[in-house]
């Protein structure tokens, strides 16, 4: 099959969704992070296995930030809700995809974080998951989601006031 076979229009079609994927995917992953932190008892705890404390505690030498895991041991709940909040907010936003790009920006941050403290020392570095969800978040930064999302339909609106 050769690339005159398919319908412009499909291949039109599929160029203009081609972000959906990553949308749903990181959104979903992102609420589902969230939901699986706040929901963890043991997780919300300054010590104990599992611990948020004991996580940080944890890689603070092996980051590549220390001060930035000192922060967070300054007090390790409420760093740890924060970042829950944040990562159901930010995939909220992407499935929605209101304001996406915001939100985008908001799940590279998260993810630049716990890849410079959590997964700084995984070696080879491609094993560390926080990287790539860093690079996942570009594309969603740099094209937004103009298609199927609260984004395009507030877009049109505002196009249909001014018109």
């Amino acid at each position: 099959m050769t690339r005159t076979d398919v319908p412009s229009g499909l291949r039109e079609l599929a160029a203009r969704h081609a972000l959906l994927p990553l949308r749903i995917f990181l959104g979903v992953t992102f609420v589902y992070a969230g939901l699986d932190k706040l929901t963890d008892s043991a997780f919300l705890s300054a010590t104990g296995e599992g611990s948020i404390g004991d996580l940080m505690r944890g890689v603070r030498d092996t980051s590549a930030i220390p001060a930035m895991v000192d922060m967070a041991l300054k007090a390790p709940v409420g760093f740890a809700v924060t970042l829950a909040i944040g990562e159901l907010l930010v995939g909220l936003g992407v499935l929605a995809g209101l304001l996406t790009r915001v939100a985008a920006v908001g799940g590279a941050l998260i993810s630049l974080s716990l890849w410079l403290t959590v997964s700084w020392a995984v070696t080879p570095y491609y094993f560390g998951n926080d990287l790539i969800y860093l690079m996942a978040w570009l594309p969603l930064i740099l094209a937004g989601a103009p298609y199927l999302s609260l984004d395009s339909v507030i877009r049109s609106r505002l196009s249909r006031r001014t018109a």
